[in-house]
Parts: structure tokens; sequence; C-alpha cells
């Protein structure tokens, strides 16, 4: 989705024609605590199911992603060079720059009403999280989850957001007439790293909090614990807490995933590594010397030692590891976990 493909939604004020390259959004902001420094963009997309590019290998092709950018903030985050294709900044614009597509809902059920569509699996939460916290303002998700539902169209969910629980009733009742996989991302429970990794996220004790929900309304929930940082959550200690706690939690599996640094993400990772950690940049460097992600024979540490332990505490872990996501502009865009790889997490 570029700007130029974009209708005009009415509103309070227009983007910068400048910075966008068409007036083809509307501009708002909220005087409140939760979204001062936010700018939300409001946009009138005209596709909403995206298709996976056939490259990457997933086993679904099909994603929607309501929004844009993302005000949880994580430093990792590798969707942040999909800003850049907007020309928005990957940095602190991907954390306050937010594309809203406020017809989604909508959308969507005209969509999946078209007798071209054939009832596929649709993953959610695979480029930002459909549920941050502009979720909580403009509630697109129930929408979205009421039109699967009324489809018996199969979908999963990835998020880091306890916001989800609002939508519990939606989901089982999806659950009850077609597949639904949800899964939770939990990469620590280290509280310290989680105020400077993840600022704007729930906390993980908070997140674990749905994956229990969740198995208390008899929905199965796993986790994806990623991202496992390198040198800073990935000691023996620190993997063995986070086990520990995700058992506890209930979470159906759990899947751990190493820490990838793309274009984009990687550039701000490292700034925010030379400001809280500079002894751990030469590592990282040599760590990350060939691209985007740590050498096979680390992962598969990680891997080994995350199973290993969840098997101890009884979860019980599929031996495949979670797929890797590769960012592409709108309307290709990245995929991420079916029905087959949430049973995984």
């Amino acid at each position: 989705m570029r700007w130029d493909n974009l209708t005009l939604d009415s509103g309070d004020g227009r983007a910068d024609p400048a910075l966008f390259g068409a007036e083809t959004v509307v501009t708002r902001t909220f005087d409140t605590p939760e979204f001062r420094g936010i700018t939300f963009h409001e946009v009138h997309a005209r596709s909403i199911v995206n298709r996976v590019p056939g490259a990457s290998h997933m086993p679904f092709e099909w994603t929607v992603n309501p929004y844009r950018g993302c005000t949880h903030a994580c430093v990792y985050c590798f969707a942040r060079k999909t800003h850049s294709y907007l020309d928005l900044d990957t940095g602190i614009g991907f954390d306050t720059q937010i594309v809203v597509k406020v017809n989604a809902p909508e959308l969507l059920r005209r969509q999946l009403a078209s007798h071209r569509w054939r009832g596929e699996h649709i993953a959610m939460g695979t480029n930002v999280d459909c549920y941050q916290r502009a979720e909580g303002r403009y509630r697109l998700m129930p929408g979205i989850i009421a039109a699967l539902r009324d489809h018996a169209n199969p979908f999963s969910i990835l998020t880091k957001g306890t916001l989800i629980l609002r939508d519990l009733d939606l989901i089982r009742q999806a659950a009850e007439v077609t597949d639904v996989g949800i899964a939770v991302s939990v990469g620590f429970t280290d509280p310290g790293l989680w105020r400077t990794v993840e600022p704007g996220t729930p906390a993980p004790e908070r997140r674990l909090e749905v994956v229990r929900a969740f198995a208390e309304h008899g929905i199965g929930c796993g986790v994806l614990m990623a991202p496992v940082i390198p040198f800073l959550s990935d000691d023996p200690a620190h993997l063995r807490d986070t086990v520990r706690a995700i058992a506890a939690s209930g979470a159906t599996s759990v899947t751990p995933l190493v820490l990838h640094l793309r274009p984009g993400a990687r550039e701000w990772f490292m700034a925010w590594l030379r400001q809280h950690h500079p002894h751990l940049v030469p590592r990282y460097e040599r760590l990350y010397a060939a691209g985007a992600y740590a050498p096979k024979w680390y992962q598969r540490r990680i891997t080994r030692q995350v199973h290993d332990l969840a098997q101890e505490y009884g979860i019980g872990p599929k031996r495949t590891a979670m797929p890797h996501r590769t960012p592409a502009p709108d309307p290709v865009e990245p995929p991420a976990p079916g029905p087959t790889q949430l049973s995984l997490l």
C-alpha cells in the first residue's frame, strides 16, 4: 500500500503532502496521556487481505494488517523497514507515526464475501501488533474477527497486547465455527530489560495473564519466546525463568526465536545497544557479521535449551522452529504463524 493507492477519509486534518506525496491521509492527534506525541494517519485502504510471497515457503498465503507503525516501540522490531516504503522514519517515526486503515472491517467483510475468495487461512499480527494501544481507540479488531467468524474463515493472531482479552468472547465464538490459533509473544521476563527494549508493551507477566485467561476459557494459547536477545536474555538462568513462567501460565507450547536484525531494525537496535550496553557492541558486530541472523549454531543452541526446559516443565514443544518473516511493501506483506505454526508456539 503506497500513499497514492489510498482515498481520503473525512476528519479534522490532512497530512503534509510533501511527506506523503498526495493529499490522501487524514491526520489526527489526541491530547491524552496514552497518545501524547503520537500522530495517527487515517486512511481508506483499497485492499486489506494481502498475499504472502510464494518464495517465503509459509504454509499460508494471506495476512491482514489494520495498522502500520507500532506504539509498542520495541527497539528490535523487524517491521521498522516497512515505514521507509511510505517515506516515514524507521526509528522514532515508526513508534509515533501510526497508519490506521479505518475501513479494514468493512473491506474485509466485502473481500470474504467475494466469489473469488476461497476461505484460506488469514494470519494477523504479522507486520505490527493489531492489539497495540491504537486499537483501544479505533476498535478495528472486533469488526475484523466478527467478519471472519460470520464467514467461518480460519485465522490466527500473534500479539504482545493484553487488549485481545476484550475480544475473547468474539474469538471464542469464531473458534466454534472455524480453526482459530492464538499466540502471545514473551521473549523474556526480566523487568529491567523489558522497560528499555519494549517500552510501549504490557509487562511480560501481564501478557502471560492473557495466556492464562485463554486457557481458562478453553482456548489453547501458545507462546512465541521472541526475541531471545544475545548476551542479555540468553543465559541459562534467564531462559529457565522465562520458560518456567510460560509453563505456569498454561501455555500449550513454546517456540524460541533468536533476535534478528534486518535493515531498519538493525540501526535502531544498535543505537539502543550503544546507549545502554556499549560493552556488547563488539560482540554483536561479530555475532551478526554475516547478516541479519545469528549463526545457525547459536540458534540451534538456544532452541535446544528452550526445548529441554519446556519438556522439564511439561509444555512439550514441537521440534519445528518458528519461521522467519520477511517484510515487504503492501499489498504483499510478511507472513505470520498460521494454525500449524501456532500449534508449535
